[in-house]
């Protein structure tokens, strides 16, 4: 499907390191990058760089006092709480402006690309930093750079914007920053707040007109009802919504392993997900699509697998998932992390499942919670509620 692809790369990238004990450990991205190297998907794709982003346009989303409270913080690494760095999740570090910066202008490289037409498709793996808020670091999260990228194109008179995240965390940031903005529609399927960080996504948080999309699934939560919610509440509100451009937040930490969640996908459902995303950006954006990274805590078992499918998706190349790993790869693993790599681009599982046609079941969670969602938000869009 695609005609083009860009990824934004630049190794220092890697810099966003909240240090060596912190789950966020950027060794992720670097085996992300190493692997689809060494298969040949980079090979499929333009790589480009970029440039920091600059004060004006982290002031699209984030506050000016924010933004010199986090240069203090990257001046002299002493914390500042009330920027909420300096904390567990967020501990402060000396050039952690210029790294979060970097992130941020990653993924405005790559919403300039696809709005400019130079790549149809784009992506910043090491981006997708979604809990962010206007005056405060997050969950991991300094600058907030899908939403920096959404803010910078309704600045060009882009209309209409979708945003899909599919992170296990709640996408609270993003939804924060236009929650009241109708032109943009936020839509994040994730473990529910009751039992996972933030505590927000409940489906009756629906914005302005309908433009705030939660689908709260239960702990436990597999590939195939996974992909039930997806299909259930995604393509009917894309279709409807129209946006002149999708972007989709890529978070595989709803990984069964994962240390840090409690939904049990797999990197096979993982990757049936992207083929979704890349179709509907297809079949009702036009095909103009910017992805991101996001969270993902196992960092040799799932991130470098996921977000390569990922990578080749975009490029309109798909990995078999039957494929190799490759042993030069796997020598880089072991001599980078001292763990054993896998072996394959799968874990041996078919992501079937059954769409909402046939009915739904009220006893069935996964399926309350689809209704729950369906019924608050599809008739502020015209939609039936019922399937």
């Amino acid at each position: 499907m695609s005609r083009s692809a860009r990824v934004i790369w630049d190794d220092a990238l890697t810099s966003y390191d909240f240090g060596p004990s912190h789950p966020l450990a950027p060794v992720r991205v670097e085996l992300t990058m190493a692997l689809a190297r060494d298969l040949g998907v980079l090979d499929k794709v333009e790589l480009a760089g970029c440039a920091p982003a600059t004060d004006d346009e982290l002031r699209l989303v984030h506050e000016r006092g924010y933004i010199e409270a986090v240069k203090r913080v990257s001046a002299d690494g002493r914390p500042d709480l009330m920027a909420g760095l300096g904390t567990t999740d967020n501990p402060a570090f000396k050039g952690v402006h210029d790294a979060s910066a970097l992130i941020a202008g990653a993924s405005l490289a790559a919403a300039r690309a696809v709005w400019e037409g130079a790549a149809e498709h784009a992506i910043n793996v090491a981006g997708g930093l979604h809990h962010a808020m206007p005056a405060a670091a997050s969950g991991f999260c300094v600058y907030n750079d899908p939403a920096l990228a959404i803010a910078w194109l309704l600045e060009q008179g882009v209309g209409r914007i979708a945003y899909v995240d599919v992170d296990v965390h709640h996408g609270d940031g993003v939804q924060t920053v236009f929650y009241d903005d109708p032109r943009v529609l936020t839509i994040s399927l994730h473990e529910s707040p009751r039992t996972l960080f933030p505590g927000t996504g409940f489906p009756e948080e629906t914005g302005a007109e309908g433009s705030a999309v939660n689908v709260a699934l239960p702990a436990g939560c597999g590939d195939s009802g996974w992909l039930r919610a997806f299909h259930a509440v995604v393509p009917p509100l894309l279709r409807e919504f129209r946006p002149e451009i999708l972007v989709t937040q890529h978070g595989c930490d709803s990984h069964a392993l994962d240390p840090l969640a409690n939904l049990m996908l797999s990197v096979d459902g993982q990757r049936a997900a992207y083929a979704a995303l890349h179709r509907l950006a297809h079949e009702t954006a036009g095909g103009r699509w910017i992805a991101t990274g996001g969270g993902g805590y196992e960092l040799v078992q799932v991130v470098p697998r996921a977000w390569t499918h990922l990578i080749a998706e975009l490029a309109g190349h798909p990995i078999d998932p039957a494929t190799p790993t490759g042993e030069g790869w796997r020598r880089f693993v072991r001599e980078r992390t001292g763990e054993t790599p896998p072996l394959t681009m799968t874990d041996g599982r078919i992501p079937e499942f059954r769409d909402l046609s046939g009915g739904y079941d009220p006893a069935d969670p996964i399926d309350r919670a689809v209704m729950a969602t369906r019924h608050a938000v599809f008739p502020l869009h015209g939609l039936d509620p019922m399937p």
